[in-house]
């Protein structure tokens, strides 16, 4: 919860025109679910619920879609000629690609074999990423279940492979997340980064 709330903070730090606006509601309203969550399980998630999930996905959700719109105006200002300050690009850049590499790795960390709730709970059969301690039992203890740093590592290395590393996409929903990040990356690295460095003074 604490890397959501530091990428929401990093929101703020966008340039007005690059900013969903007002610019306060993206973090206001994630403080007030933050809270909520924090309420329904204030400790170590044990078993499912249905509210708290319904929580988690409302504020993925939010993330996701306050990233799409600043990446968005980036890439139409970029293409249109009215964004011309290359120090603001790359650090709008950089904040877009991060929160990105964020969002989605609360996309597998919710979706993967039915979210952290029916993980914890046993409820989930099969799994829908596969990590590296899962096929070989030498390398970690037969209860070993991913934690949320290995959906964050697993998103990072999607976003600057744009493919698969030592995690394996095993269902459809996977793969299709995983290319859809992957794109949204290369663009970003393509369109901010090149465009950014060429008019660097």
């Amino acid at each position: 919860m604490g890397v959501v709330v530091a990428t929401l903070v990093l929101q703020v730090a966008l340039p007005d025109d690059m900013a969903l606006r007002p610019w306060w509601l993206l973090p206001a309203v994630s403080v007030l679910l933050v809270v909520a969550l924090l309420l329904v399980n204030p400790g170590r998630m044990t078993q499912f619920s249905a509210v708290e999930r319904s929580i988690s996905l409302l504020i993925v959700g939010l993330v996701t879609v306050v990233n799409a719109w600043s990446a968005a105006s980036l890439v139409y200002g970029i293409a249109s000629g009215t964004t011309d300050r290359a120090g603001a690009v790359l650090v709008t850049g950089g904040i877009v690609y991060w929160t990105n590499i964020v969002a989605f790795s609360l996309w597998y960390w919710e979706f993967d074999r039915g979210g952290p709730g029916r993980r914890a709970a046993g409820r989930a059969e099969y799994p829908d990423l596969q990590f590296p301690q899962m096929a070989d039992p030498d390398l970690a203890h037969r209860d070993w279940e991913p934690s949320y740093l290995d959906y964050l590592y697993f998103s990072f290395t999607n976003a600057a492979a744009f493919s698969p590393t030592d995690v394996m996409p095993l269902r459809i929903w996977a793969k299709m997340t995983m290319m859809l990040q992957a794109v949204v990356s290369l663009v970003l690295a393509v369109m901010v980064v090149a465009w950014a460095i060429n008019n660097l003074k």
